[in-house]
């Protein structure tokens, strides 16, 4: 499983719609997703303040686009690779929605559901 950090009003358009084609599709060509392991790096370097994020759980094999492990944008200093979607996340390809809110002090962390998994 892969996951992609975008807002609750986002993945309510993307349901309507059939398809989540955030702003990084038009700007760098690719959709942002992270592994379990990495989601909270993304989370805690760009969406510092928010609280109205989800993670979208997807399957990487019934994504109607190719997904490349690749660096980071910006690269991450230890060299992780994250997964990058190149076209828009079918909706169909998303297993769960879960709710991610930052701690009491602000950090993002894995949510417990997906964590024990």
């Amino acid at each position: 499983m892969i996951l992609h950090i975008c807002s609750q009003a986002e993945w309510a358009v993307a349901e309507e719609e059939g398809v989540h084609a955030p702003a990084s599709l038009d700007e760098v060509g690719f959709v942002h997703c992270s592994d379990p392991g990495t989601a909270h790096i993304p989370a805690n370097a760009v969406f510092a303040g928010r609280t109205d994020l989800v993670l979208l759980v997807i399957d990487p094999v019934s994504l109607d686009a190719t997904v490349r492990w690749e660096q980071g944008v910006p690269e991450h200093p230890a060299g992780i690779l994250f997964p990058h979607v190149y076209g828009p996340i079918n909706t169909s390809a998303v297993l769960a929605v879960v709710d991610f809110p930052p701690d009491e002090s602000g950090v993002f962390a894995l949510p417990r559901e997906l964590a024990e998994q």
